[in-house]
């Protein structure tokens, strides 16, 4: 049954994202319709993969956390583009969903969840909801900047016209990272409160790392309400907040489960 749903899962996601970018081709009338619908079913079939997989809980081993933040972000996409015509950002995000579900059903050891309080549990949730609208974030800017350079070029394709309006997709920018923002100072706050050694061994890169990210987004907000940065800048900023916050949420849970492990 989950390998039915993780299979079914998988090639909704990619045939959403090929609907999606069939305009960014051919030039043709956008599907976004389909593509959300068939991205739809996809979250869906994802969702009871991974309650399938790890048995309703939260598990945070380092394939998990990536279907799951994956997961999230999925539905994220669905969920604003109720509002905001997005579809766009699904060419992005769909594929990557498809990619990590992959490497959590097929490639993956099997794992048990790690025994968690609830104070941990909740810090962790608001961790994994803050990293996934970063994410989202992350993935608009990469839009972003592709618009910005076609303007400058004055290269005005039907690819290009087939995504987001610019203004549209900068205004979701900072509204997402505001709200990742805040789930982010709330994840350290919880993490101070909760964890018990937060500077400790296995812990300090994360932690460390978290606030350097905490700071660059903290700041691009600030350059944002005092004195109106955009673009390019706004570009670089969120994707180097992003690329910190990877290392800090993957890169150091990747060295501990499947560099050091291994070696031990």
């Amino acid at each position: 049954m989950i390998v039915t749903l993780s299979l079914a899962a998988i090639l909704f996601y990619l045939s959403a994202a090929g609907v999606l970018a069939r305009p960014l081709v051919t030039g043709g009338q956008p599907l976004a319709r389909v593509g959300m619908a068939l991205a739809c079913i996809a979250a869906l079939a994802h969702g009871g993969a991974l309650l399938g997989a790890h048995r309703g809980t939260l598990d945070l081993h380092f394939f998990a956390a990536l279907s799951l933040v994956a997961w999230i972000a999925s539905a994220l996409t669905l969920a604003v583009n109720l509002s905001r015509p997005v579809a766009g950002l699904g060419i992005l995000v769909f594929p990557l969903s498809a990619t990590c579900l992959a490497l959590d059903a097929f490639l993956a050891p099997r794992t048990a969840p790690m025994a968690m309080t609830w104070q941990i549990e909740m810090h962790v949730t608001i961790a994994v909801f803050a990293f996934a609208f970063l994410s989202l974030a992350a993935a608009l800017a990469i839009l972003l900047a592709i618009q910005e350079r076609a303007l400058r070029r004055s290269r005005f394709g039907h690819w290009v016209r087939a995504l987001p309006p610019l203004t549209l997709t900068e205004v979701l920018l900072f509204r997402l990272i505001a709200v990742g923002f805040v789930l982010l100072t709330l994840t350290l706050i919880t993490g101070a409160l909760f964890v018990g050694d937060l500077f400790g061994q296995h812990l300090v890169h994360k932690t460390v790392l978290s606030i350097v990210a905490w700071v660059v987004f903290g700041v691009l907000l600030w350059g944002r309400w005092r004195h109106g940065w955009r673009g390019i800048r706004a570009v670089n900023l969120t994707l180097t907040g992003m690329a910190i916050l990877l290392l800090a949420f993957f890169g150091t849970k990747m060295v501990l489960e499947l560099i050091l492990h291994r070696t031990a």
